[in-house]
């Protein structure tokens, strides 16, 4: 009853008129956003989370929330439609939803997404209300020594999952740590990497960096390519809705999507792009039409939809319940909390309810808004695609740049816009994970901050740690995370050279 009580509390929050406006023009922009291929959610969240800092604390992040929940949604209807991923998580429904496309059922296609997405997106907050509280009681646990353990194991997890090399990954890790070190040490009170320059000692802000890595870096990225726009296929809103049949199909793979993309959620990485493809290879091997797999199979869009959604709930609980995080979303969300001067943990539940229960209240009513704007509005948002890409690239270096400035009227900010900017384009094109270097940015205080008080407290006896069952874990799921790689390619080297002596 409480709980319920509650809920009911956050939803009433939300009928306040700014919470509305913000909720609306979150998901709006979050859809136009998601069938825009390239800025991607981790860079209309960048460009825009300068906008935050107009609003209260509930309704700047909810407005953030909403943008990455709407590009989930959106990312499917470029990808069912014109075969366009918005972002890297929609890549697997081409797969299908184009096929279905040819075959004339792309508004089941979009459809079945739309649903799928709402059920995930729903269980997953479910989810998270559920288990917030239980799980942060757990949290409270949490010192020092746990902290650091988490952070190392935070980074080398997203080392083997970001796509590149560890080589790569520790680059950018370590660039991120050298940029989160610039200015006066808290502990010390000593000045570092400044320079001598004035500005310097406060250290680089959070809203230069993410906006100048992900969305002026992805100006440039858009502005080198010259693509043309492709033929829009029309999907009139009375074929807006599948049969029978296809329902039948979709339904289970909704459900078993939601759970694992929420499960995925949990684990540090891209984890909403990783789900899809664990959710497209589970309902290809379970399904009974499994050679209409690659060809138009509704399991093959409904599945992945689902799993991106519930990855994006499941990486909200890292958040709000240790304040970490574990992608390049959540960090930049956890970069709106501290903007707000909240510090989400295992005391945010219990010291902040109201905020908590405004933010669970908003993503339900996310959810909704976006199942119904998603339906008539699809001819809409698709063709956003016919904006000359010189105005639209326009319009976000303005917005990139007053947003960055206004933040705290800062011209050295603006400064480090451009800067970060050219340092994601060059990152992209060394193939450098920009989210490692934002993920290290924004916990290296943390870390620094877990590893000095973890050196006084073991009183150099590093044994100490190990005597402590969650660090104890917690180390030994970081040296399964690395070793197992390793291991597995000296048993496949080993098999290879033992095929070669047998022949």
């Amino acid at each position: 009853m409480d709980t319920l009580s509650a809920l009911a509390d956050g939803f009433g929050a939300l009928l306040a008129p700014t919470a509305l406006i913000a909720l609306l023009a979150g998901v709006v922009i979050g859809s136009v956003v998601g069938v825009l291929p390239g800025i991607g959610p981790v860079g209309a969240m960048a460009l825009l989370l300068p906008l935050s800092f107009a609003f209260d604390p509930a309704v700047g992040l909810l407005m953030t929330i909403a943008i990455y929940l709407g590009s989930q949604y959106g990312g499917s209807t470029s990808s069912i439609l014109l075969s366009v991923p918005g972002e890297a998580s929609s890549v697997v429904t081409t797969l299908d939803g184009h096929q279905m496309t040819k075959r004339g059922r792309a508004g089941a296609a979009l459809a079945v997404s739309a649903i799928g997405s709402f059920v995930a997106g729903t269980m997953a907050v479910a989810l998270l209300m559920l288990l917030s509280e239980p799980l942060s009681a757990f949290a409270i646990r949490f010192s020092a020594p746990e902290y650091l353990a988490l952070c190392i194991f935070a980074i080398l997890v997203l080392s083997r999952l970001s796509g590149g090399t560890f080589t790569r990954s520790m680059l950018a890790v370590g660039l991120g740590l050298m940029l989160a070190t610039i200015g006066l040490d808290d502990l010390s009170g000593n000045v570092r990497f400044t320079f001598d320059i004035g500005e310097l000692i406060q250290g680089v802000e959070i809203t230069p960096v993410a906006v100048g890595l992900f969305g002026i870096a992805e100006v440039l990225l858009l502005a080198e390519n010259r693509g043309h726009v492709p033929q829009l296929p029309k999907v009139p809103f009375r074929s807006l809705w599948p049969t029978r049949t296809e329902m039948r199909r979709a339904v289970p793979p909704m459900f078993r999507g939601g759970l694992l993309g929420f499960f995925f959620g949990l684990v540090p990485g891209p984890s909403a792009a990783v789900s899809t493809y664990a959710s497209y290879m589970l309902e290809r091997r379970i399904s009974k039409h499994r050679d209409e797999f690659g060809k138009g199979a509704i399991e093959g869009v409904s599945g992945p939809e689902s799993a991106n959604n519930g990855a994006a709930g499941g990486a909200m609980v890292p958040l709000i319940v240790l304040g970490f995080p574990f992608n390049g979303v959540t960090a930049l969300l956890l970069a709106g909390f501290t903007i707000h001067g909240i510090i989400p943990g295992p005391l945010f539940v219990e010291n902040s309810p109201d905020l908590f229960w405004s933010l669970v209240a908003g993503m339900y009513a996310a959810n909704i808004t976006l199942l119904i704007l998603n339906f008539p509005l699809v001819g809409l948002f698709t063709s956003l695609l016919r904006i000359p890409r010189d105005v639209l690239l326009g319009l976000i270096v303005l917005i990139a740049i007053i947003g960055t400035y206004a933040a705290r009227s800062a011209l050295i900010d603006v400064f480090w816009l451009f800067a970060m900017g050219v340092l994601g384009y060059v990152m992209v094109k060394l193939r450098l994970s920009r989210v490692a270097l934002m993920l290290a940015f924004v916990i290296g205080p943390i870390l620094e901050s877990s590893l000095t008080q973890t050196v006084a407290f073991a009183n150099g006896d590093p044994t100490v740690l190990l005597q402590r069952p969650i660090t104890m874990t917690i180390v030994v799921l970081t040296a399964l995370v690395v070793l197992t790689p390793v291991i597995f390619r000296g048993l496949k080297r080993d098999r290879a050279v033992d095929s070669a002596d047998a022949v």
